[in-house]
């Protein structure tokens, strides 16, 4: 049985133009970009990164934290190195990464609880919350959503005003996939930036996971 994993360690956006996604992002979530080497990009909030961008075209990946680097099915991995968001790390600001939930049309949680140590448990109909008891009581590290309508992991983010956001976006020539919702996470919306990379954002999340914290 591995070490249970206790978040997410780091992002990365693979895209055809990285420079032109990260300052889309930036505007909408706050960042302060670094450029580094070889074209790439790094995102941060204070003095915590939020997400890298780089040159290719597979999207959002995720890279969970463990003591053991492998690949993992879909868009994750797992990474060596302190964890930067999770249930145990400081609660998320505005632009920092506050959940992930994957979304698939059948379920393999036995896949997850093997490979990163977690336990899980119903939270709703077609929902499962992953959690991990890594340093103490069993809390939330992620959520499982059976839906025909997305394959992988889905990234959120924490913003102080989602509708304020949103508007943004569309400014930005972004697109707003799902307009300002409440589900169970919270007030929520998918957007979607000019050259890829749709996320969620989730409002005033008090703790990793908003109302699953």
């Amino acid at each position: 049985m591995p070490v249970s994993s206790c978040g997410l360690r780091r992002l990365e956006l693979s895209v055809a133009e990285p420079e032109l996604s990260v300052d889309f992002f930036a505007r909408v979530l706050g960042w302060v970009v670094i450029a580094e080497p070889g074209g790439s990009f790094s995102g941060w909030v204070g003095d915590r990164l939020a997400a890298q961008v780089v040159a290719g075209e597979r999207g959002w990946h995720l890279f969970f934290g463990d003591a053991e680097p492998r690949g993992l099915k879909g868009n994750s991995s797992v990474d060596g190195g302190r964890v930067l968001h999770g249930p145990w790390a400081p609660p998320p600001r505005h632009g920092e990464p506050c959940w992930v939930e994957l979304m698939t049309e059948s379920s393999e949680d036995g896949y997850w609880l093997a490979e990163l140590g977690w336990d899980s448990r119903s939270a709703a109909e077609d929902f499962v919350l992953f959690t991990s008891a890594r340093h103490g009581e069993p809390r939330a590290v992620a959520g499982r959503l059976t839906t025909s309508r997305a394959e992988g992991w889905q990234t959120y983010f924490a913003v102080d005003d989602v509708a304020a956001a949103c508007a943004r976006v569309s400014e930005l020539d972004g697109r707003v996939l799902v307009e300002p919702t409440t589900v169970p996470t919270g007030l929520i919306a998918l957007i979607e930036g000019p050259r890829g990379g749709s996320c969620v954002l989730l409002e005033k999340p008090a703790g990793w996971g908003g109302a699953w914290s």
